[in-house]
C-alpha cells in the first residue's frame, strides 16, 4: 500500500544545531584545523577608529573569502548569498543560525582600505606557509618556480595604441596603480618595449598571446613551490613579460630567505629562466644549483661549426678550434685591459687571419668571413656549471618535479576557476594571487593531514 505523508501541526520550538548538521568529512572542516585567524584584531587595530559604531568584524570577511577561493565562488555577491543559505559555510564563518551575512560592498570598501593598508592579504598567505611548515610539508631542499597567464578584466577589443597612450585626463584606480608602477622592475619597467596595445579600464595588464590562444589583456601569477608536496612558499604579481617573471622570481626567492630563513639547495626552472644573467646569480649570490636547462642560440643549422665544437682554456683563456689553432682574446686597442668587462657582456675570442687563410676546414667553419670569431658571455661559468648539473640523474628527477607547480596553475584555473581576474589594477591582482594562493595551502594541508580520530568512549 502507498505511503501518506502525515503533515503534523508545526511545533512551537526546535532544537537544531549547525555542528551535527555539517559532514564530519566536510573539506571545510578539515580547513578549519588551519585556520587561526587570533592575529588579525590586532595587525587591523591602528587602521579602526576607537569611535562610532562597531564595524563588521574583519576575522567574518576573511573567512568568507576563504569560502569563496576555496570552493571558486568569484563573485561577492553569490559569495553572501551562498553563505547565507549553506549551513557548512555558516559553520565555518561562525554565524550559526540566525547570525547576519554583511553586504557585498563591505568587501570592496575593505579590500580598498584597510585591507590594503595594511596588507592583510599578503599576512594571512604568509600565515598558511607557516602553517605548512610547522605541519612538517616543507622540506626545504628544492624550489620550482614558474609563472601563467591569467587574463584581465579588461576587453580586448577596447584599447589605445602604445604610442598614443592613455587620453590626457584620464582617472580611475586602476590607473593610478598603473602609473605608481611604472618604474617597478616587474611592471611598467620590465622592459622598454612599448606595448602594441593599452587597455584604458587596466593599462597595467599586458597585451599578449603568449598562452597560445588569441591575444588577451594578462597579468602573469608566479609561483615559488617547495617541491615535497607542493606548498606554494610564495607568491608575485607581475605584468606578463618574461624579464618581469625572472624579476618576480628572484624577489620571492630573497622574501623566501630573508622572512623564512629558507635557503634551497636547487632551485628547478623552464628555460625562460636560464638566461646567463638569472644563472650566475642564483650560482654566485644565492649559492642554489640551479636545475634550469640552459638558454643557449649559439648552435648553428647551416653546416658550419658551433660554439660548442671549440674547446676553452681557462688558463690560458683561449679557444681551440677542430683545427687545433688558438683563438684569442681580442683587444681593439691598446690600452684594453684583459679583466676588463666588457658593455654587452661577452667577450671576443678571435683567430688569426694567418691560420683561417690556410685551414683545409674553412668552408666549414667560417665560409663568408676571414676569420672565425667565438662569443662567451662572462657568466659562461655558471651556464657550464649548469650544463654539468642536466647531465646527473637527479636532472630527471627535477623534470618531474618541476609539473607540480604547472598542476597548481591547473588547479588554480579548473577548480579555484581563477582563469580571469575580478579585480583591476596591480593591486586587485596581487589580493586575489594572495587569497588563492592561500586557499591553495590551506585545501593542501587538508588534503594531506587526516582528521583527527574521536576518542572512543570508556
Amino acid at each position: 500500500m502507498m505511503g501518506e505523508r502525515t503533515v503534523a501541526q508545526e511545533a512551537l520550538f526546535y532544537e537544531f544545531s549547525v555542528e551535527r548538521h555539517v559532514p564530519a568529512d566536510h573539506l571545510l572542516r578539515s580547513i578549519d584545523r588551519f585556520v587561526d585567524l587570533t592575529a588579525i584584531r590586532e595587525h587591523l587595530r591602528p587602521f579602526y577608529s576607537e569611535m562610532g559604531r562597531p564595524s563588521i568584524d574583519p576575522e567574518l570577511m576573511i573567512r568568507m573569502l576563504i569560502v569563496g577561493y576555496c570552493f571558486g565562488i568569484r563573485s561577492e555577491r553569490r559569495l553572501c548569498d551562498e553563505v547565507h543559505l549553506n549551513l557548512a559555510y555558516r559553520w565555518f564563518c561562525r554565524l550559526g543560525l540566525d547570525g547576519d551575512v554583511p553586504d557585498h560592498s563591505t568587501f570592496s570598501k575593505n579590500r580598498h582600505g584597510r585591507f590594503r593598508d595594511s596588507d592583510l592579504l599578503r599576512q594571512l598567505f604568509e600565515t598558511t606557509v607557516k602553517r605548512c611548515m610547522t605541519e612538517g610539508l616543507v622540506g626545504a631542499d628544492g624550489f620550482a618556480v614558474d609563472a601563467s597567464l591569467i587574463r584581465a578584466e579588461a576587453n580586448r577589443q577596447r584599447f589605445v595604441t602604445g604610442e598614443e597612450g592613455l587620453p590626457p585626463g584620464a582617472s580611475s584606480r586602476a590607473i593610478d596603480e598603473y602609473l605608481a608602477v611604472l618604474d617597478d622592475a616587474a611592471f611598467g619597467a620590465a622592459t622598454e618595449v612599448v606595448p602594441k596595445r593599452i587597455s584604458p579600464s587596466d593599462p597595467a595588464a599586458r597585451y599578449t598571446s603568449a598562452h597560445g590562444g588569441k591575444a588577451e589583456f594578462c597579468y602573469a601569477t608566479n609561483y615559488l613551490i617547495d617541491v615535497k608536496h607542493a606548498v606554494i612558499m610564495d607568491v608575485e604579481a607581475s605584468t606578463a613579460v618574461r624579464q618581469a617573471e625572472v624579476t618576480a622570481a628572484k624577489r620571492m626567492i630573497e622574501r623566501v630567505h630573508d622572512d623564512l630563513g629558507i635557503w634551497p639547495r636547487k632551485l628547478i626552472g623552464d628555460t625562460g629562466y636560464g638566461s646567463a644573467e638569472t644563472l650566475a646569480w642564483l650560482v654566485h649570490e644565492r649559492d642554489i644549483e640551479p636545475h634550469i636547462p640552459v638558454f643557449d642560440k649559439s648552435s648553428r643549422t647551416d653546416g658550419t661549426f658551433s660554439r660548442a665544437d671549440f674547446v676553452f682554456d681557462g688558463k690560458q683563456d683561449t679557444y681551440t678550434c677542430p683545427a687545433g689553432k688558438l683563438l684569442k682574446r681580442r683587444q681593439r686597442r691598446f690600452d684594453d685591459r684583459p679583466d676588463q668587462v666588457p658593455a654587452d657582456g661577452h667577450v671576443r675570442y678571435r683567430a688569426s687571419a694567418a691560420d683561417c687563410g690556410s685551414c683545409a676546414l674553412r668552408p666549414q667553419c667560417c665560409p663568408g668571413q676571414p676569420v672565425r670569431k667565438v662569443m662567451r658571455s662572462i657568466h659562461e661559468g655558471a651556464r657550464d656549471l649548469t650544463r654539468a648539473l642536466s647531465q646527473e640523474e637527479e636532472w630527471i628527477v627535477s623534470r618531474r618535479e618541476r609539473k607540480k607547480v604547472e598542476m597548481l596553475f591547473a588547479h588554480l584555473k579548473r577548480i579555484l576557476k581563477l582563469d580571469r581576474l575580478r579585480l583591476r589594477g596591480p593591486c586587485g591582482a596581487r589580493d586575489e594571487f594572495h587569497l588563492a594562493a592561500a586557499a591553495q595551502n590551506l585545501r593542501k594541508m587538508a588534503k594531506l593531514i587526516p582528521m583527527p580520530t574521536p576518542a572512543m568512549a570508556a
